[in-house]
């Protein structure tokens, strides 16, 4: 799936450690580790009626990211906040917004990958932009199964939610060759993990199932599925699943801020249900309800 430009995003401001500019003006440091090193972590948030959806569980796993790779600087949840509302002021935005906030290890006193040579604490930057939900929730997507894998921890911990994307971005360039919208990732076990950009779900018998958060990050919008399930009593498994049960599911959706809540339609060539009355519709119905709910976002605008 291409996304389409949207003109609204044409005049964007974005700020820049503080610093307000036209989207074509900003500039980052060559010896910012993000751009040297892709040494940064990020966080997509979603505004929903002047709210961000569970915007401190956002900030929270953002921090974890930070301490897992030992930034030293990080901005504050205060001040963060203070310039999102900033950016999403100077941009007129209220609603079907989508930021991406990201913190780097900063700018670097010469190039280089040893951290030492980072003496001015963490680089910020935040990206709002005009974006409803990236793909068609209605039609469904079609996915295969990518060559590349998620390691586990002891390789790299999928738990820092880092800017390097490589491995997503290989997954990606072979989903775009098979003319399919994404590709799943196994994990170096051969159990599902995630796509390049989602957290999946499969549904059986009735029961949802996902995979465990040991070769994928731990999702916030995924965090919400669960939680819409013990809530709705509806029977759900986290653990490991073997690639082979892809084609035994009789739905299969993924999870995401950027996307929300999307059917599978097709997976390696096989066709799966994506009805109205389908268990994965029903989730999504319960998950709109919830961000809707004054009380899951946090007031911005």
């Amino acid at each position: 799936m291409l996304q389409k430009r949207n003109p609204a995003n044409d005049r964007l401001i974005v700020n820049i450690n503080g610093a307000l500019l036209p989207r074509d003006e900003a500039g980052v440091s060559p010896f910012d580790s993000s751009v040297q090193n892709g040494d940064a972590v990020w966080e997509g948030l979603r505004l929903y009626d002047k709210r961000v959806f569970r915007l401190h569980a956002h900030l929270d796993r953002l921090r974890k990211s930070a301490h897992l790779l030992s930034y030293e600087g990080v901005p504050a949840d205060e001040l963060l906040i203070s310039e999102l509302r900033r950016t999403l002021a100077a941009n007129s935005m209220t609603d079907g917004v989508h930021v991406r906030l990201t913190v780097s290890r900063g700018l670097k006193y010469t190039s280089g990958l040893d951290p030492r040579i980072n003496q001015k604490g963490c680089s910020f930057f935040i990206l709002a932009e005009h974006k409803p939900p990236v793909f068609d929730n209605s039609k469904g997507i079609c996915l295969i199964t990518s060559s590349h894998c998620r390691p586990f921890a002891d390789v790299l911990d999928q738990n820092i939610h880092s800017c390097n994307q490589l491995t997503s971005i290989l997954a990606k360039l072979e989903a775009n060759a098979a003319g399919v919208d994404d590709a799943v990732l196994l994990d170096s076990k051969g159990m599902i993990a995630e796509t390049s950009s989602t957290h999946i779900f499969l549904v059986r018998q009735g029961c949802i199932l996902t995979p465990t958060t040991r070769a994928c990050p731990e999702g916030i919008t995924r965090q919400v599925i669960l939680e819409i399930c013990q809530q709705q009593n509806i029977d759900y498994k986290i653990c490991d699943i073997p690639s082979a049960e892809l084609a035994d599911a009789d739905e299969i959706f993924v999870t995401g801020t950027m996307g929300e809540i999307t059917p599978v339609r097709e997976i390696d060539g096989q066709t799966l249900n994506i009805l109205s009355g389908s268990l994965t519709a029903k989730i999504a119905q319960h998950f709109r309800d919830c961000t809707r709910n004054p009380a899951e976002g946090t007031a911005i605008v």
